[in-house]
C-alpha cells in the first residue's frame, strides 16, 4: 500500500510545494482553534472572579485576542483550503498525463493484460477517487488528528481526571468506524470490477452501434446496460447504508460526553465551589469534547473516501508498475539498411504460459524490393508472423534478422519509421484528410501526399470532395467508405517512406480493378520497397515473387502462384473456392481460360 501511494505522489512534482504548504496551514489552523476554548475559560474565570470590578480594558484585549486568533484561523483556512486544491487538481493532471504516457509505451502484450474498458476506468473513475481523497486528505489527515491531540492534552490540563471521560468515549468511538469501514472497504473493491464491466458495455455500444440498429438488439442491450448500472447502484447503497452509519454514531457519542461532562462537571464545580473545575474549565471541557469527537469524525470520513480510494489507488499503481516487455536496447541501430528479412527457426506465443505456440519453427528469407504474399486461413498465424517484424511483440526462440540485424537491436522508433503497417482494420481519427495522411510525414509537402495517394488510388475520390484534401474526416472515419478508408490509410502509411510495407488484408474493401491497380502502382513506384502482403483473395498476390501459405501456425509451402496451383492443396482449395472451375475427365480441376 505505501508503494502504491509513493508511486501515485511521485506525479506531484511541480505542485509538491502546494502539498506541503497545505499541512502547514492546517496545523496553524488546528492550533487556532484550540486556543480559543482555552482563552474563552480564562475569560470567564475573569468575570466569574471579578463581576462587576471587571475592567473593561480586559475585556477589549481578550476581544482583540478572540478576533485575532479567529482573523487568523480563517486565513490559514483559506489558504489551505487553496493549496490543496492547486495540489490536488495538479496531481490528477500529471497522473492522467503519466498514465497516458505509460499506456502509450506498452507492448502489445501488455495491452492484452488489460481491457480497453478497465484503461479507461483507471483514467477517469480511478483519477478522480484518488483527486478528491487527496484533495481532503492534505488538510484533514493532519488537521484532524493535531485537533484531537490539542485538544485532548488542554482538556486535560483544564479539567485534569475529567478529562478521562473523552479517553473512554473515543476506543468505542473508533472500534465502531473500524468495523464500518472494514465492511465498506470490501463494496468499493466490487464496485470498480462492475465500473470495467459497465463501461466495457457502453465501449461496444457505441462502437458497434450500427450492428445492433441492424439486428434491432436495442432494447436487450439497453437491458443489459441497466442490469450493469442497477448493480453499481445496489453495491454503493450497501456502502452508503454502512457509511451513514458514522452521523449517528458520532452525534450518541456527543451526546454522551454532553452529558457526563455537564453532570460530573457541574457536580465537581458545585462541590469544589469552583477549586478543583471552575465554569471557565467546564465549557472548555465541553468545547474540547465537541473537537475530540469532530476530530475522530473527520477522520473517519477520510479513511471512509480511502477505503474506496485505495482499490482506484492500487489499480493506477498497476498501470504505472506495468513494465514494456519490449524495450530499447541500450547501444541501439539508428539505421535499417534495406527491407530484407530472414525467420531463422522463430517459435513465438503470447504468453510463457501457453500450452502450444502460436507461430512455430519459421524459416523465411524475404529480399528487399520483393513482393510477398501470404495466405491462410483465419488463425493461421499471418497476422502474428508481421507483428514480428515491426516488433510489435518479441520472438520466444530463433532468430528474426531486418536490414542485416537482428530485429531486437534496432532503436524501436528508427525500426518502426521504416516498416509500415496497414491494417485491415484500419483508424482514421478526426480531422482533415491532410491532416490524416501527415501521420505518416508531420513535415509531408502537399505534393508528396498527392504522390502518396495517387499510389493508393485515392487521389480520384477525394478529388471528387469539395474540399479535397481539407475534407474534415469525422471521428474514426465514419463519413467515408470502408475502401475509402483502407486506401487513405495506405497513402498514410507510404508518406512513411518505408522499407518495408505490410498490408494486413487492408485492400479486402475495395473491389478487384482497384486492389490491381494499387498492387500495380506499389511495384512501378517503390521498387526498393519489399512489400508483404496478407490477402484472403488469391487475386491480391498471384503476381507476387513468392506467396507464403501458412497453416496452423507453420509455413505449409512457399512458392509462386503456379507452383502452388500445381502442387499446394490450401492453395488450391482457396483459389479453387474464389474462381469458376470446369471439372475434366479424370477429375482434375482445370481452371478457365478467364478465371484469373
Amino acid at each position: 500500500m505505501w508503494k502504491n501511494f509513493k508511486l501515485i505522489l511521485h506525479s506531484l512534482r511541480e505542485y509538491k510545494i502546494y502539498a506541503i504548504l497545505t499541512p502547514l496551514l492546517m496545523v496553524a489552523e488546528a492550533a487556532c482553534d484550540c486556543a480559543l476554548p482555552f482563552i474563552m475559560s480564562l475569560f470567564v474565570n475573569e468575570i466569574q472572579t471579578n463581576g462587576k470590578d471587571l475592567d473593561l480594558n480586559n475585556i477589549g484585549i481578550y476581544a482583540a485576542i478572540f478576533l485575532s486568533i479567529a482573523i487568523i484561523s480563517l486565513i490559514c483556512g483559506i489558504m489551505g483550503a487553496k493549496t490543496s486544491a492547486r495540489a490536488s487538481v495538479g496531481l490528477a493532471q500529471n497522473l492522467r498525463g503519466d498514465i497516458f504516457k505509460k499506456i502509450e509505451s506498452f507492448s502489445f502484450a501488455n495491452i492484452d493484460r488489460f481491457s480497453t474498458s478497465s484503461l479507461v476506468t483507471r483514467l477517469t473513475t480511478d483519477v478522480n477517487n484518488t483527486f478528491m481523497t487527496f484533495n481532503l486528505g492534505i488538510r484533514i489527515i493532519v488537521r484532524a488528528p493535531l485537533m484531537f491531540i490539542f485538544a485532548t492534552v488542554l482538556s486535560f490540563v483544564l479539567g485534569g481526571q475529567m478529562a478521562w471521560i473523552f479517553v473512554g468515549v473515543v476506543p468505542l468511538v473508533c472500534l465502531g468506524f473500524f468495523f464500518m469501514l472494514r465492511q465498506a472497504g470490501r463494496i468499493f473493491t466490487r464496485v470498480f470490477k462492475r465500473y470495467d464491466k459497465l463501461n466495457e458495455s457502453i465501449q461496444e455500444n457505441i462502437a458497434g452501434i450500427r450492428v445492433v440498429k441492424n439486428f434491432v438488439r436495442e432494447e436487450h442491450e439497453t437491458k443489459k446496460m441497466a442490469k450493469a448500472s442497477n448493480d453499481i447502484c445496489q453495491e454503493f447503497k450497501k456502502a452508503e447504508i454502512i457509511v451513514s452509519f458514522a452521523s449517528p454514531i458520532m452525534n450518541l457519542s456527543i451526546h454522551i460526553v454532553n452529558i457526563l461532562v455537564c453532570s460530573l462537571g457541574g457536580w465537581l464545580v458545585y462541590e469544589s465551589e469552583g477549586k478543583t473545575l471552575n465554569v471557565g474549565q467546564l465549557s472548555a471541557l465541553l468545547t474540547y469534547g465537541v473537537q475530540i469527537l469532530m476530530a475522530l469524525l473527520m477522520v473517519t470520513i477520510i479513511l471512509g473516501m480511502l477505503s474506496m480510494s485505495l482499490e482506484s489507488i492500487r489499480r493506477i499503481a498497476e498501470v504505472l508498475q506495468e513494465e514494456s516487455t519490449i524495450k530499447n536496447p541500450n547501444d541501439p541501430i539508428m539505421l535499417l539498411q534495406d527491407g530484407s528479412v530472414i525467420f531463422n527457426k522463430v517459435t513465438f506465443k503470447y504468453s510463457k504460459q501457453a500450452e502450444r505456440n502460436t507461430l512455430d519453427e519459421i524459416n523465411l528469407s524475404i529480399k528487399p524490393g520483393q513482393f510477398i504474399g501470404i495466405i491462410g486461413s483465419t488463425g493461421s498465424g499471418k497476422t502474428t508472423l508481421v507483428s514480428l517484424i515491426s516488433r510489435l511483440y518479441d520472438i520466444s526462440t530463433g532468430e528474426l534478422i531486418v536490414g542485416g540485424h537482428p530485429v531486437h537491436k534496432y532503436d524501436l522508433r528508427t525500426l518502426r519509421d521504416n516498416v509500415a503497417v496497414v491494417l485491415q482494420k484500419n483508424v482514421l481519427f478526426s480531422g482533415t484528410i491532410a491532416d490524416n495522411l501527415r501521420w505518416g510525414d508531420l513535415n509531408a509537402t502537399n505534393e508528396e501526399i498527392l504522390a502518396a495517394a495517387k499510389i493508393a488510388q485515392a487521389d480520384e475520390f477525394v478529388q471528387n470532395f469539395p474540399k479535397k484534401y481539407e475534407t474534415y474526416i469525422e471521428q474514426g472515419g465514419t463519413n467515408v467508405s470502408g475502401g475509402q478508408r483502407q486506401r487513405l490509410c495506405i497513402a498514410r502509411a507510404l508518406l512513411k517512406k518505408p522499407k518495408i510495407l505490410i498490408l494486413d488484408d487492408s485492400t479486402s474493401a475495395v473491389d478487384t480493378k482497384t486492389d490491381a491497380l494499387i498492387r500495380q502502382a506499389l511495384k512501378n513506384d517503390l521498387p526498393q520497397t519489399t512489400k508483404i502482403v496478407i490477402a484472403q483473395r488469391t487475386s491480391s498476390v498471384e503476381d507476387a515473387d513468392q506467396i507464403i501459405v501458412m497453416d496452423n501456425g507453420h509455413i505449409d509451402q512457399i512458392g509462386t502462384h503456379d507452383e502452388l496451383l500445381r502442387t499446394n492443396k490450401i492453395y488450391q482449395e482457396v483459389y479453387h473456392s474464389q474462381n469458376r472451375v470446369n471439372q475434366n475427365i479424370g477429375g482434375v480441376s482445370h481452371a478457365t481460360p478467364d478465371a484469373r
